[in-house]
């Protein structure tokens, strides 16, 4: 069975939010053309407490982009995003939430990140989203949403190591690119690990 995975489609991750993604909006367009065709439509969100250690306003002296050590794992510092049960944290209007069977939160620690919707970045804790997937026999996934170097890809490449046949729907997803070429290299670094890039 197929599944479509919607990464983070959240307002904070849109033009005007806290973590804004350039043209973030644009995914919602093709999520909804898509949504119709799937069986099986699962969804990840961000969902960080107030003080997760992740945000650049917990480290006095740092900033934005900066890189630390986190519990043993670099950590790139954002702004504060997708607070737990903000309007920055909610769905972007307009994404046709009705196809959604379930949703995923992530980031819910606040002494680790958790950019893959399967697993924190430790990969210590799993989100429940490979239980859920085995639990209807899904084996091939299609993944799109925010943001292709960060979130999507580590959805991706988890998904691949897995052992779920992946497929990353490039015109559904936008990237942050906070180095220049960042999006590219996240894209070369899927399909090396058998990321079927459409």
């Amino acid at each position: 069975m197929k599944a479509l995975i919607l990464v983070d489609i959240q307002n904070d991750f849109i033009p005007g939010g806290a973590l804004a993604v350039r043209d973030g909006d644009q995914v919602v367009p093709a999520a909804n053309r898509l949504m119709p065709r799937f069986e099986l439509v699962v969804a990840t969100k961000d969902w960080h407490p107030a003080n997760h250690l992740s945000f650049a306003s917990q480290h006095p002296g740092k900033g934005i982009g900066d890189v630390i050590d986190l519990n043993g794992l670099p950590q790139v510092l954002w702004p504060d995003h997708c607070v737990e049960g903000t309007p920055g944290a909610e769905f972007v209007p307009g994404l046709d939430v009705i196809g959604i069977t379930q949703v995923f939160e992530k980031g819910t620690d606040r002494t680790v990140d958790s950019y893959s919707g399967f697993f924190d970045n430790g990969r210590r804790q799993a989100t429940g989203l490979e239980d859920f997937l085995r639990g209807r026999h899904v084996d091939e996934v299609f993944i799109l949403g925010l943001a292709t170097d960060y979130c999507v890809k580590f959805t991706a490449l988890d998904a691949a190591s897995l052992g779920f046949k992946t497929h990353l729907l490039l015109d559904g997803c936008r990237g942050v690119d906070l180095r220049p070429g960042d999006v590219d290299r996240a894209v070369e670094e899927m399909r090396a690990a058998g990321v079927l890039v459409e």
